[in-house]
């Protein structure tokens, strides 16, 4: 097995807008570690959400190799990246993206609908990743009825649930005051060892970032450091 979780040779993206090609990636190779931590960050236009929908296997390269946990992304189809995804990849959006009418253990049983989980499988293992969090006292809350900072747990509790080799966090502090961003990411750090799962953090905050073990900055569509 290799020891790279994340191995990208080469990436390029190119955009067709109208006539215009726009390159959003020139060229960009990664490899990360499993287990580890890293940030990647970048002013706006860098390429940052780019590589993080291609690393988390949301969109494929133009042109390049991406390799995730062994498996080679960058010819797969629609199918066959969602598959991957679902199997893989846990997400956490700056924007919690959970679903507004239904309770936080429903949101977290979500991705284990396309498992072969059955359903009292699957609300067991939401509820364990919700007491994980934190919050075996809010399963039967709806997202309006909590916080900002629990919204987050809920959404940090459905990336984790299937036990994802990484979980992508796109600006997980974003929406949230300072205290509870600092929780949210005491809790992330605190998943990734617990968890094992690579954690790779897209940020333009740079305290977030340098509580990474690793940065990787972005400029152009290239890696500059």
């Amino acid at each position: 097995m290799s020891k790279w979780v994340v191995e990208g040779r080469d990436l390029t993206k190119t955009y067709q807008m109208g006539e215009m090609q726009v390159k959003a990636l020139r060229g960009v190779s990664i490899k990360i570690k499993r287990g580890e931590v890293v940030a990647i960050v970048g002013p706006s236009g860098s390429g940052k959400s780019t590589i993080m929908n291609i690393l988390g296997a949301l969109d494929r390269p133009s042109s390049g190799e991406y390799f995730l946990s062994g498996e080679s992304v960058a010819q797969m189809d629609d199918e066959q990246l969602a598959d991957i995804r679902n199997r893989k990849v846990g997400f956490v959006f700056q924007s919690f993206n959970l679903l507004p009418r239904a309770t936080a253990l429903s949101n977290v049983e979500l991705p284990l609908r396309y498992s072969s989980q059955n359903g009292f499988s699957r609300k067991e293992l939401a509820s364990e990743a919700l007491k994980a969090v934190g919050l075996a006292d809010r399963m039967d809350h709806r997202p309006n009825e909590l916080s900002g900072g629990q919204q987050q747990r809920v959404a940090i509790a459905r990336a984790l649930v299937n036990q994802p080799s990484i979980v992508m966090a796109d600006e997980p502090t974003g929406n949230l005051d300072s205290k509870s961003g600092k929780e949210v990411m005491e809790l992330l750090l605190h998943m990734n060892k617990e968890s094992a799962a690579t954690l790779i953090i897209i940020t333009h905050d740079l305290n977030i970032a340098k509580q990474a073990q690793r940065t990787i900055t972005l400029r152009d569509g290239k890696v500059v450091e």
